[in-house]
């Protein structure tokens, strides 16, 4: 999975500065390149495929993260998720003191004539900054990963970091608790049915949607991902005054409190 992230961001990052943050060989990468990809990929390529025709075609989008799992069984899967619950570390402290201490992530769904786009959000509620984020037609680990792995390569992941988000299964999959274990990142839950302690993610998505997306239907999936582009790295983390911040920008904020604590 670091080795997709890279791929995928060698657009915009070095290949040795990520391979360094990530711990893994610039070989490895490479010979990764030059592979074929693998039974496990594929299968979890037709996993993901039932899970959308399912959500589409089935539910119409009714589901949530206990029925799918259920729905997969029922059609021959075998789904191997541990679904347990990580303890709530945040319990409604959506106000850190500094940077890198808790961070938060949740996915939201946004309409192209393509079909539905899916996008997941890291952010640092010290400063409501969005560190991570991924954008793909499928709503998986996959895609929560490259976000993680966004936000690691910009920020690091320094001890006593905690990791926040909702009950999903994707929060809860193996392959990303591996990954935050490996890290030592702390993770944290919502409470069953409580959405409060993840509003600060939410409240990011009410920005988006009102400000951006509104009633809008993308003519294609690129166009949505140019016009995410634009409002989370040049509007919302730069320019956009936040009432939370004291009208000041997610940026502007961390360099005010870096010179502070300096």
């Amino acid at each position: 999975m670091k080795y997709q992230f890279m791929e995928q961001q060698r657009r915009y990052h070095r290949v040795e500065k990520m391979a360094r943050v990530l711990e893994v060989s610039r070989g490895g990468y490479y010979a990764w390149r030059s592979r074929r990809r693998s039974l496990r990929a594929r299968q979890d390529e037709r996993l993901v495929a039932e899970i959308l025709y399912i959500q589409e075609k089935v539910a119409k989008y009714r589901y949530g993260s206990p029925r799918i799992p259920e729905e997969l069984r029922r059609r021959g899967h075998s789904v191997g998720h541990n679904h347990g619950a990580a303890p709530n570390v945040v319990d409604r402290d959506c106000r850190p003191t500094r940077v890198n201490q808790v961070w938060a992530g949740n996915a939201t769904s946004i309409a192209t004539a393509e079909g539905w786009l899916y996008l997941f959000v890291i952010i640092d509620l010290y400063s409501r900054r969005v560190i991570g984020w991924a954008m793909s037609k499928n709503l998986g680990t996959r895609t929560l990963l490259q976000a993680f792995w966004m936000a690691v390569v910009r920020r690091g992941a320094p001890k006593g970091l905690i990791f926040h988000s909702d009950r999903g299964v994707r929060y809860a999959s193996v392959a990303f608790r591996t990954v935050l274990r490996k890290k030592r990142i702390i993770q944290s839950m919502s409470r069953k049915g409580n959405s409060w302690d993840n509003a600060c993610v939410e409240s990011f998505f009410k920005s988006l949607k009102s400000e951006l997306i509104g009633r809008v239907v993308y003519e294609s999936r690129q166009a949505a991902v140019q016009a995410v582009f634009e409002y989370i790295e040049v509007f919302y983390n730069r320019i956009r005054l936040h009432s939370t911040l004291g009208y000041r920008n997610p940026v502007e904020y961390e360099e005010e409190g870096a010179k502070g604590a300096a």
